[in-house]
């Protein structure tokens, strides 16, 4: 006697069923992660592409930098757009937005990348280096990247910052400002940023004094 083999929807009946039992072990002693991609991974054995990606696809693809999610995600689902999933992954990290940045720049996204940079702190220097790398062939978005590390620099965000880091941000601001024919009015809105947090705490103000004519 021929062994029965299983019909396609009694297979994903029991694939069904797995998914429900992942679910629910879901635990403060069960790791979400693994679960998230168990469960993505039976939905797309089963050609559940679409129910894959709006079930776990964001949360199933973490990497070890955000940067890397965007990767993941993105390759593993090429039918979605890039901002859609730079939007569903930035709904996943609240309060975070800012450490996207990097993914939209590297998606193209070059608006999203400012406007999430100006939302929640980024690392000045990764502005810096959007300043520097992309004054050239995208200069609004580099002058707003170099304007944004100042921004950061100036509320104390970044780690192991020294006075060269502030005096590449600005240098790399000012170089995209005076190719676009905006080196006056962009010093002096950086010289409005120095003086607009408190001055024992701004190091940038402090580095910048001579520079910008702070009192």
């Amino acid at each position: 006697m021929q062994p029965r083999v299983p019909s396609p929807s009694a297979a994903q009946g029991k694939k069904a069923e797995a998914i429900r039992l992942a679910e629910a072990s879901r635990s403060p002693w069960a790791s979400d992660w693994d679960i998230d991609r168990a469960c993505e991974d039976m939905l797309l054995s089963s050609g559940m592409v679409d129910e894959a990606y709006a079930r776990y696809g964001p949360t199933a693809n973490r990497g070890g930098t955000y940067l890397a999610t965007f990767r993941a995600v993105a390759r593993k689902y090429p039918h979605k757009s890039t901002s859609d999933i730079l939007a569903d992954l930035v709904k996943t990290t609240p309060g975070d937005e800012g450490k996207w940045f990097a993914a939209a720049k590297d998606a193209g996204l070059f608006d999203e990348a400012l406007a999430l940079a100006a939302r929640t702190p980024c690392d000045p220097k990764t502005l810096t280096r959007a300043a520097r790398d992309y004054a050239g062939n995208q200069p609004a978005f580099a002058l707003g990247a170099g304007l944004l590390a100042l921004y950061w620099l100036a509320h104390g965000c970044g780690y192991e910052i020294t006075s060269a880091d502030v005096w590449a941000a600005y240098l790399s601001t000012m170089k995209v400002a005076e190719q676009m024919g905006k080196a006056g009015q962009v010093r002096q809105d950086i010289r409005r940023m120095a003086t607009s947090v408190e001055p024992g705490a701004n190091f940038v103000a402090r580095i910048l004094d001579r520079e910008l004519g702070l009192p």
